[in-house]
């Protein structure tokens, strides 16, 4: 392409750079921002310990689930919001299990966001997914599963306010190499 056609994608490119740089610069800035305050926040040790958490992930977590642990009781409670059981239709002898369409669906996003990135960390995690997807399970309903397994992990570590430690889930461990 030559002359002003060219010319003018020129000028259109140079613009689109910066542009993306400029949205690289805030991206970065907010990213810092979000570190300093997981940082600077309690919990913010728990949510990071997590494999593959990193800080915008650590930071999404915690914002979903919060600090209040009163408003979880039990990892079920936690499950249920984030939409991480099936959902049981009965009627007489007619019985229904379908995935739960009713929940926090920013909450759901963070923990499958997390839970999917985690069999490239967690060996129990790669376990537990491919055993499923073996079964022939589709993708997002392996996910499901895996996220459970993970809400069980994190709100154990949330309410006893200690970082995750792959060594002392060996019980959970061995409970997913059981059939999970």
């Amino acid at each position: 392409m030559r002359g002003q056609a060219a010319e003018a994608l020129a000028v259109v490119t140079l613009s689109l750079v910066r542009v993306l740089r400029t949205l690289a610069a805030e991206s970065a800035e907010l990213e810092a921002h979000i570190r300093e305050q997981l940082a600077l926040h309690p919990d913010g040790p728990i949510f990071q310990s997590l494999p593959r958490a990193g800080s915008v992930r650590a930071a999404a977590l915690l914002a979903e689930i919060g600090d209040c642990r009163a408003r979880f009781p039990s990892s079920e409670s936690l499950a249920a919001l984030a939409g991480a059981v099936p959902s049981t239709r009965a009627s007489g002898q007619h019985r229904v299990v379908t995935f739960r369409w009713a929940c926090d669906k920013k909450l759901r996003d963070a923990l499958v966001d997390f839970a999917q990135d985690t069999p490239r960390a967690s060996p129990w995690a790669e376990q537990l997914y491919r055993r499923h997807r073996q079964q022939r399970k589709t993708h997002p309903h392996a996910a499901r599963i895996l996220t459970r397994a993970w809400i069980n992990v994190i709100w154990r570590c949330w309410q006893d306010r200690q970082p995750y430690d792959p060594a002392r889930h060996r019980g959970l461990q061995r409970v997913l190499a059981s059939g999970g």
